[in-house]
């Protein structure tokens, strides 16, 4: 479908068509700009910036590249296009025709479905808006600001929704989109993940490759929906969303082979005496982040999951292409639980494991990224490899909240964890470390002493292109 960029906000939903809308979102977008000058990327709002903005959402060639001011970026609302005859993948209703409006029964529960994936868009930018002062190359300066804009694009996705199918219930929680902020003592973001900090070029890249990539099942899921104007907003949403995914997964595995090289440099194979962030370290901060995206999901045993699943309002991933059965009535999951102290396999309604059926399609998906990343470090000459924990480790959600685990997902005792858990986590002094390699590398080309150079440009542009033109 192609964008009207004729409209003050671009979309392909015929907006000019509905002038309540219109104008109802034309009074939103002023606040939306505040928001974005008051906690958008510090420091380079008057830059150009090498920017892709989605011109259409047909497969290939659907974006334009060129430099822009991020606050003049074309953010707007685009749909997938319409699928003639579409059913609801699953659920109770499978098989009957999608949603053009909100079923009333479901109303409440789908507002706030889609206020805690809108809610995570503009908490990223929050976290993210310092890094740009630390950038260790242009090239990964113009990534950042990439994801921050498109997240906000995400944003106005998801407020139109509110404000098209919500009333004042949906204007108001748009406004309330713009008035939260990422780790505020009294007005925090929803999810705890997303008031966490992001100091350092470490966290980012690993933010972007296991946060985000929760949020890539959260918005495959939602694109299963059967209200289809939510399905046709995330699978758009999903084409923008793997850019964010590459950011980390090949920021992490730079980060790794340089790390390597550095290793070999060193007489005794220390990294941090050659200036760089060394391997073990790496771990620990890949560790965190897995576990702490894994409680994105939800608990595993979930009766709002069984609920989301049977009113057919979500999916599991690639419902409609994966599954044959699709209601899940009578069906079982084998679920490892603690009882008496011990971890055992116990059986439980397949409905009340949909949270954890997406996690395991997840951490499928975070294990074939790790495989690359050894496959780095085999190419690299060492001996070293990466590794997820279990998914029982260091989690604050869920049925194993409250039990200490190793990385291997067997039970301890709390003195254990207390011994052990910085030799498997970021301890203070790892944190500063990393924090002291963080400065601005500005020359275009240039890359920081810690992070190898990407193999390629962007849109096939040199690694030393001007990415970002300082004002």
């Amino acid at each position: 479908m192609a964008i009207n960029y004729d409209d003050r906000i671009p979309n392909n939903v015929n907006l000019s068509g509905d002038k309540r809308l219109q104008r109802a979102l034309e009074t939103w977008q002023p606040a939306f700009l505040d928001w974005w000058q008051d906690v958008g990327p510090e420091g380079f709002q008057k830059d150009d910036v090498y920017l892709r903005t989605a011109i259409s959402t047909a497969p290939g060639g659907w974006a334009h590249f060129g430099h822009v001011k991020m606050p003049d970026y074309r953010w707007g609302i685009f749909l997938e296009d319409a699928v003639p005859d579409r059913r609801i993948p699953g659920g109770d209703h499978a098989g009957e025709p999608v949603w053009q409006e909100v079923p009333g029964e479901y109303r409440n529960t789908l507002r706030r479905i889609i206020v805690t994936q809108a809610d995570t868009e503009p908490a990223s930018v929050e976290q993210q808006r310092w890094l740009g002062k630390t950038a260790p190359s242009m090239y990964d300066m113009r990534n950042l600001f990439q994801v921050n804009v498109e997240e906000g694009r995400h944003l106005w996705a998801m407020v139109y929704l509110l404000h098209a199918y919500f009333g004042k219930d949906g204007r108001d929680e748009a406004d309330d989109l713009l008035a939260r902020r990422s780790g505020d003592a009294d007005k925090p973001r929803i999810l705890d993940a997303f008031n966490q900090p992001c100091p350092d070029w470490l966290t980012f890249f690993c933010f972007t490759m296991f946060t985000d990539r929760d949020g890539k099942y959260q918005l495959g899921a939602l694109a299963e929906s059967g209200f289809d104007p939510l399905a046709r907003t995330c699978g758009f949403m999903l084409t923008e969303e793997a850019h964010h995914l590459s950011v980390g997964e090949l920021g992490v595995e730079r980060v790794l082979r340089r790390s390597a090289q550095l290793t070999k440099l060193d007489p005794n194979g220390d990294a941090r005496a050659q200036g760089g962030i060394d391997l073990p370290t790496v771990q620990k901060w890949i560790s965190y982040w897995f576990s702490y995206s894994l409680d994105l999901f939800g608990s595993e045993l979930s009766s709002n999951a069984a609920d989301f699943f049977g009113a057919g309002l979500k999916g599991r991933w690639n419902e409609a292409k994966d599954f044959t059965e699709h209601r899940a009535l009578d069906q079982y999951y084998r679920l490892p639980v603690v009882k008496n102290g011990s971890v055992v396999e116990d059986e439980v309604p397949l409905r009340n494991a949909m949270n954890e059926v997406l996690r395991q399609s997840y951490i499928a998906d975070c294990q074939r990224v790790v495989k690359r990343w050894n496959a780095a470090l085999e190419q690299e000459g060492t001996d070293f490899r990466v590794s997820l924990p279990s998914s029982r480790f260091f989690r604050r959600q869920g049925i194993y909240a409250g039990h200490d685990f190793n990385r291997e997902g067997d039970l301890i005792g709390s003195e254990a964890w207390q011994r052990q858990q910085d030799e498997w986590l970021p301890s203070a002094a790892d944190r500063a470390y990393v924090a002291s390699l963080m400065h601005a590398v500005t020359e275009p080309g240039q890359m920081a002493h810690w992070i190898a150079p990407p193999r390629k440009g962007i849109n096939g542009q040199d690694v030393a292109f001007e990415y970002v033109r300082h004002a």
